[in-house]
């Protein structure tokens, strides 16, 4: 984890964006006691909270792909085919890009502990009728909606920390490594147990995890808290509560499922940073589906050994990870150059490196998929992929969050909703791509198609600042 300008839409810019905030504005930080607000609290209690929940994130995208390594075990016992197989995956990551829309709006209004700790009950009581589906509807309607409970943890996580850190946020790479971890966990089950071993990995775990968040998270929504603490004075009942809260709840919802799509298609910019990403997302994916074919066919992996190889991206993440210190460092030096104030284009050098990175890494890759090839180069071919997946990430969200601060919550949300559409539609088509291509001929269409779009952040360099004057959006 490292530390980076945090992305949360401040109070002052609600009015701005012509949205109602949830919670109250006559209720501010100052009615709390010293001891009270979340940034006074002690460090080890901050720092284990953020460690829960960022646990907690990592568990979520890592039981996006566990599933992946079940596929041919599901398919035989539940009489599919291959694409119906491939189905628990995507939806789980569709839920996971929907979601967003309605916790984001609860988390303002009720805090985020309830959000976390109702979102993480039901994914958790959910999770049975997965493990023990009868059949595949069964396990497809349950894996949508276990996605959806699971997006608290991608959407409402940064606004925890940003609670609890005053200037800065926590960004933690989990939402890429933990993708990364599943199909590494799944092969090893799949390898040597049922694959219904999968599900219940899912279950134990997310109980563990449960207890964590409702031991050690406390909650760090400073206005809710200061509202918490009124209505305990004024005597207030949970049915006033609910009956004030109904009609903020409803617009606060309906303004983050309409703005979103708004945003998207009324700003070229923010949807060309929203596809680039989504692309890169979407190849990772992608290759979920792809591995299998080039090291099981390719190769004679089993499954275990065809999940260690994505210990290449994995590596890639971690590397590009450490390197956010010095990145943190720069971007200080340039803000001090510009009287203290960071224009949005400098965080867009990282997505520089990162449209390098992801081309060159899947070049690397598609013409060393052959057999003749020994199997560790490509797995070193997918280190540079995996390291601009970070930076791509990483750019184009600290970008969206400075450039559409007025509406920054919502200008994730469509950046979020993007991203998971890609990354639960490409690995429909990946067997069939690379059955009709190949490996070498689909893999390098996919680097060509991020070759095209790689001059994107250094466009954006030049002419963000006249995009950013035209537009309705951003500042």
């Amino acid at each position: 984890m490292s530390l980076s300008p945090t992305g949360t839409m401040t109070e002052a810019n609600d009015k701005e964006a012509g949205q109602l905030p949830p919670i109250k504005k006559e209720m501010d930080d100052m009615s709390l006691e010293e001891h009270e607000r979340p940034q006074n609290f002690a460090l080890w209690r901050k720092w284990l909270a953020v460690l829960v929940i960022s646990a907690a994130s990592l568990f979520i995208t890592c039981a996006s792909t566990l599933s992946a390594s079940a596929e041919v075990g599901m398919a035989e016992e539940l009489n599919v085919g291959h694409i119906v197989s491939i189905l628990p995956t995507s939806l789980f990551v569709l839920g996971l890009g929907i979601g967003p829309l309605i916790v984001g709006p609860l988390s303002e209004v009720y805090g985020r502990n309830p959000v976390y700790r109702i979102s993480f009950t039901v994914f958790f009581l959910l999770s049975f009728p997965v493990a023990f589906a009868p059949h595949i509807a069964v396990m497809l309607i349950f894996r949508f909606f276990t996605g959806f409970c699971g997006a608290a943890f991608l959407s409402v996580v940064g606004g925890s920390v940003s609670d609890l850190f005053a200037d800065e946020v926590v960004a933690s790479v989990s939402t890429f490594l933990g993708p990364v971890i599943g199909p590494i966990i799944g092969g090893f089950i799949n390898q040597h147990l049922d694959w219904r071993w999968t599900y219940y990995l899912i279950i134990c775990w997310s109980f563990g995890q449960l207890l964590a968040l409702l031991l050690f998270v406390p909650e760090t929504y400073a206005p809710v808290l200061v509202q918490k603490k009124a209505r305990i004075s004024a005597g207030e009942t949970g049915q006033a509560i609910v009956k004030s809260d109904w009609r903020e709840i409803r617009q606060a919802i309906l303004l983050s499922c309409y703005t979103p799509f708004k945003l998207i298609l009324l700003d070229r910019m923010a949807l060309l940073l929203d596809v680039w990403s989504a692309l890169v997302l979407g190849i990772l994916y992608l290759a979920f589906e792809v591995y299998p074919i080039i090291f099981a066919r390719g190769h004679g992996f089993n499954q275990q050994e065809t999940g260690l190889g994505f210990l290449g991206v994995g590596v890639g993440l971690v590397l590009a990870l450490a390197t956010q210190p010095l990145w943190n460092r720069y971007m200080a030096s340039i803000g001090k150059k510009n009287g203290g104030q960071l224009p949005p284009e400098p965080r867009l050098y990282m997505g520089q490196v990162g449209a390098i990175c992801t081309p060159i890494g899947l070049f690397w890759l598609a013409f060393t998929t052959y057999p003749s090839v020994h199997w560790i180069v490509p797995i070193i071919a997918s280190i540079p992929f995996g390291a601009g997946v970070y930076f791509v990430y990483t750019a184009v969200y600290t970008y969206l969050v400075t450039t559409y601060r007025p509406i920054a919550a919502s200008a994730l949300a469509a950046n979020g909703a993007m991203r998971a559409t890609f990354a639960a539609a490409f690995p429909l088509f990946a067997g069939a791509m690379y059955n009709g291509l190949g490996t070498v001929g689909a893999t390098a269409l996919l680097a060509g198609l991020t070759t095209i779009m790689a001059p994107l952040p250094f466009v954006l360099v030049k002419i963000g600042p006249r995009l950013r004057s035209q537009s309705r959006f951003a500042i």
